[in-house]
């Protein structure tokens, strides 16, 4: 069973329609990313998939069973869903923040030793055990954006949706990020993140579904999806393709540099 099926997705507000007939699948042990340009419609896919907004027309299974038929409590047993937004302005120590992960395993019994055994394993997870006893509003946005992570992970969900949860982050902890979601996925999790960078995606993604305007442009693998004229359709700018040394596709734009040329005899030296 596919732990998350949509069919023919749309989503309007007033006369605006933000998603259009999308379709997608996601299987246990795999990444999907989500990419297109700013106002593509990632986020307000990713709205619908969690059930945070009611689709216009279409079709959402989770685990088999409508998304519309879960309470909130089931929901938040069987995916966790990581917003940009951040909601947190009390003073609260980064513990606590990711503590909040496991809020719906409390809701019908006490507290247990395992609720922190399983918050300090997601702070570890997600590279922030250090942050702990720090007050949360004290952290910069990219410690931050790992406390939010772990707070998901404590959640223990099947599924996590999250959305750009490399912003802010640094090229190593970007790397850490996508890593420990491979490193969930081969044990049985399914990811949908959301991505503006491609080769990233490429290299951590099993498949890609890229939007425009709200619409579903192409869905498979990497190198499927990540053809020079098609990005240059959706982004708006010339790409080339080249190969990453690990066999992914790698696309660059091609823009006019303006960087001043290292002379060729000085790089031989």
């Amino acid at each position: 069973m596919s732990l998350l099926v949509a069919e023919r997705l749309s989503y309007r507000v007033r006369d605006r329609v933000l998603v259009q007939d999308v379709s997608l699948r996601v299987e246990a042990g795999e990444v999907l990313a989500l990419l297109g340009p700013n106002g593509a419609g990632k986020t307000t896919l990713l709205r619908l998939l969690a059930g945070e907004a009611r689709p216009s027309a279409g079709r959402i299974e989770l685990l088999g069973r409508a998304i519309e038929e879960y309470k909130a409590l089931e929901l938040a047993f069987v995916r966790a869903v990581l917003t940009q937004r951040r909601e947190i302005n009390f003073p609260f120590s980064a513990y606590e923040v990711a503590f909040l992960g496991r809020v719906p395993h409390m809701q019908q019994r006490p507290e247990k030793p395992l609720d922190h055994a399983r918050t300090e394993w997601a702070l570890e997870q997600a590279r922030a055990l250090l942050f702990a006893p720090r007050t949360y509003l004290s952290l910069s946005g990219g410690e931050q954006s790992r406390v939010d992570l772990a707070r998901v992970l404590a959640q223990e969900p099947r599924l996590l949706l999250l959305d750009e949860p490399t912003n802010h982050l640094d090229p190593k902890h970007q790397v850490e990020v996508l890593t420990l979601c491979r490193r969930l996925v081969q044990e049985g999790w399914g990811v949908v993140v959301v991505l503006h960078d491609l080769n990233l995606a490429a290299l951590f993604a099993d498949r890609l579904l890229l939007l425009h305007h709200g619409r579903s442009i192409a869905e498979g693998t990497p190198a499927e999806v990540l053809r020079p004229e098609r990005l240059e359709a959706v982004y708006e700018l010339p790409f080339t393709l080249t190969q990453h040394p690990s066999g992914c596709p790698w696309v660059l734009p091609l823009v006019r540099s303006t960087c001043p040329l290292a002379n060729p005899r000085d790089l031989a030296t």
